[in-house]
């Protein structure tokens, strides 16, 4: 270390959640001992008329500004660093690869608590495990306790010693089903099980199943680049049995003593996969999403920070957790846009992790049934290892897809009538009807019969969605409501119509259509409240539902053995998309909805009703798969030097009225033409959407041939938009490989 004299002088580069492209300095507190000071610590800092929660980036002999302008460090929050070398590394990859401020960048790595400040220490858990009287019981003497029954049986079949987060993550109200067991002696509170690495044989609580030649192949392969960098594509058609592959190489990583990093791109899959990894695994499992608790998410977080966590099931937002023994990370459903962030700090989760992969030098597998052109292109270039699952697990068969040319049929909201005919011919035989409509609310359009009419929202170029039940009337843009009109506002009398279709308005049809059947609606309005998607999953699971009916929550990675028929009620809406992304997604989301059918012995039949039977995209799917679909997209991407044959940004603004944001864009034109790059600019013209929340939003894209050449253009670009004149009057973001254009 420096002399004294140096130490005391140290300068401390500070990372603040500011929109600013730089570190701020600071003077070291009094009566510190330097030796104890890493990077990754957060401390806290005066900051204009208040404090902020930063992190230590590095430490500096001096500063640019003069030393006797620097405040001092308020406090230094956390005695060890809470991010390593190689986290910092990688935020700081992200940060200049995404031209994000590094501050905002970090603060993403923590969850809410910690950047509030809070201290970085685990609750003391209480243990729980079944007496002797417990091992023995049979829970049937339990039947008019059912709570306490649920309870036993959950301790009985796989759990041997329980923590209190463990139980809370089982079921919210487990604590009065705790206190009867306890009372009753079935139950006692027992030491906290130790924390040393588990042998090979106790780290699985119920055996695996037997895998096929393909499945064994992926597991091998992954296996045996165990402790090094390398990136599988697993590409398995839906029900290939995906995830008991996951299962096994984990298996393999706890096996090692190292931790494994899963993420998905929807928190309705968690549930499901959870409860599997903890039939399977005695390792501690930790959980990290958005629908959690703040002090949940700081528990998951420390759990893996500390090493006490071996493996992490989260979102996209678990990406960035510290971990004390890294051995594999996974992407589920890889293609999945849910894994890009489309808000403020614009990162690929699936991207940043196969970065992150290289830099701590462990696996990467990135696992679909559809595959994303990006990956498929990175397999062909040899960068990725693909892996082929081509056969559905056990005696599933594929499901047939069926195209139902609906033209000139007669249709009752939506559904036609050889369409109800099957839906009441798989219910006769007490199998499941999954039906698919990607579009939430009773009718996207509230229109005048008389005059033509139609309710549009003020502050964006849309119209407001029917919401019956509320009896209101909703923008999915913006999120502005009214309540719901009964006449029409233009012409005074003219009668007010729902056109189109929504959820709302076809679960109401099928209640009709199926009165004595249960119909069961999951979207993001039916599944907001806490604990209510588990319900649902378990209605269906237990056979409590008839038809379900939903949104792309249900489209992957769900199991419903019994669902026999799949309909998709409007796939010409994906056919016609303006953004060249849009056959790619419907290709997607056809198959993954496809894949819910048949899962288990009785076969499966899939139904997409359309007007456009013709169309080359469904044809192609249907005759020839997704790889042949995939592999003609991908000629076609090439032809138009379109991605991932050439690479993209995006620059975004949006203001109050519709001139400024093109005068802006017209000055960062003028920039980009001082400096000599091969890089397109296309635009400046209006968004998809011109205006949304109040605000008109026009676009610039950027588009080169060499990743290389647009970074040089953003980084030279980035300093000098800062400093336009109108940039205080506008609001501009940059999204770096787009997944859409809107």
């Amino acid at each position: 270390m420096p002399n004294s004299s140096i130490d005391k002088n140290r300068i401390f580069r500070i990372a603040l959640t500011l929109p600013l492209n730089r570190l701020f300095d600071y003077l070291a507190p009094e009566k510190i001992d330097l030796d104890q000071i890493k990077p990754g610590i957060r401390v806290r800092v005066p900051f204009a008329r208040g404090e902020k929660i930063g992190v230590l980036v590095e430490l500096a002999e001096k500063s640019d500004r003069d030393s006797s302008s620097l405040k001092q460090i308020s406090e230094i929050l956390d005695e060890q660093p809470l991010l390593n070398n190689l986290d910092l590394k990688l935020l700081r990859w992200t940060s200049q690869y995404y031209h994000h401020p590094l501050g905002e960048v970090i603060m993403t790595a923590f969850p809410a608590l910690l950047r509030e400040g809070k201290h970085a220490c685990l609750k003391q858990d209480k243990y729980y495990a079944l007496t002797d009287i417990g091992k023995s019981l049979d829970s049937r003497k339990l039947q008019r306790a059912p709570k306490q029954k649920a309870l036993l049986e959950f301790m009985q079949s796989f759990v041997s010693t329980a923590s209190t987060k463990q139980l809370a993550s089982w079921q919210d109200n487990w604590r009065p089903a705790l206190k009867q067991l306890l009372i009753k002696k079935i139950l006692q509170e027992t030491n906290q099980p130790a924390s040393s690495t588990p042998k090979a044989k106790e780290i699985i609580r119920t055996p695996e199943f037997a895998t096929n030649p393909q499945q064994q192949k992926a597991i091998d392969a992954v296996c045996h680049a165990l402790g090094r960098f390398q990136v599988f594509l697993l590409e398995g058609v839906t029900g290939s049995g995906k995830t008991e592959v996951y299962m096994q190489i984990i298996q393999q990583v706890l096996a090692r003593g190292e931790q494994v990093l899963v993420l998905l791109p929807e928190i309705t899959l968690t549930p499901q996969l959870e409860e599997r990894f903890r039939h399977r695994f005695t390792a501690p499992i930790a959980i990290f999403h958005s629908k959690l608790s703040k002090t949940q998410r700081l528990e998951s977080w420390l759990q893996m920070q500390q090493g006490k966590g071996s493996i992490l099931l989260g979102t996209r937002s678990a990406l960035f957790t510290p971990l004390t023994q890294p051995g594999l990370i996974i992407l589920d459903e890889e293609h999945d846009n849910s894994f890009k962030q489309q808000e403020g700090f614009r990162f690929s989760a699936r991207d940043v992790a196969v970065v992150r992969g290289k830099m701590l030098n462990i696996p990467v597998l990135l696992g679909t049934a559809t595959p994303s052109l990006e990956s498929l292109h990175n397999a062909a270039k040899k960068r990725y290892q693909l892996l082929h699952l081509p056969d559905r697990a056990g005696n599933a068969l594929a499901p047939t897809i069926q195209l139902m040319d609906i033209r000139n049929k007669k249709m009752q909201e939506g559904l036609s009538e050889p369409l109800l005919a099957q839906i009441k011919q798989t219910l006769a035989k007490k199998e499941q009807v999954l039906i698919f409509l990607n579009r939430r609310g009773y009718a996207p359009v509230l229109m005048c019969h008389s005059c033509g009419w139609i309710v549009r929202c003020h502050r964006c170029d849309a119209n407001l969605v029917i919401h019956y039940g509320e009896k209101i009337l909703r923008c999915h843009h913006c999120a502005q409501e009214q309540r719901l009109l009964q006449h029409c506002q233009s012409c005074k009398t003219g009668e007010l119509t729902p056109i189109g279709l929504g959820t709302e308005r076809i679960e109401k049809a099928l209640q009709i259509f199926f009165p004595h059947h249960q119909t069961i609606r999951m979207d993001r309005d039916t599944t907001q409240r806490k604990g209510e998607l588990e319900k649902q999953l378990e209605k269906i699971n237990s056979g409590r539902a008839d038809i379900i009916l939903g949104t792309q929550m249900l489209a992957k990675g769900h199991h419903f053995p019994n669902v026999t028929l799949v309909t998709m009620l409007d796939v010409d809406g994906g056919l016609f998309g303006i953004d060249y992304h849009a056959p790619e997604k419907l290709a997607q989301m056809i198959v993954q909805v496809s894949g819910r059918a048949g899962r288990a012995e009785k076969p499966g039949k899939v139904i997409l009703q359309t007007r456009k039977p013709d169309h080359p995209l469904l044809l192609s799917l249907i005759h020839n798969g997704y790889s042949h679909f995939a592999n003609s997209a991908l000629a076609e991407r090439q032809t138009a030097q379109l991605p991932p044959f050439s690479h993209q940004a995006l620059l975004r603004v949006l203001a109050v009225d519709k001139q400024t944001p093109q005068d802006f864009l017209q000055a960062v034109v003028h920039l980009i033409q001082e400096i000599d790059n091969p890089t397109k600019v296309l635009g400046p013209v209006p968004a998809p959407m011109a205006k949304r929340a109040g605000r008109y939003r026009f676009q610039l894209l950027l588009q080169s041939d060499k990743r290389q050449d647009l970074h040089y253009l953003l980084d030279f670009l980035i300093p000098k938009i800062e400093k336009i004149k109108l940039a205080k009057k506008v609001r501009w973001s940059l999204d770096v490989d787009p997944v859409d254009l809107f």
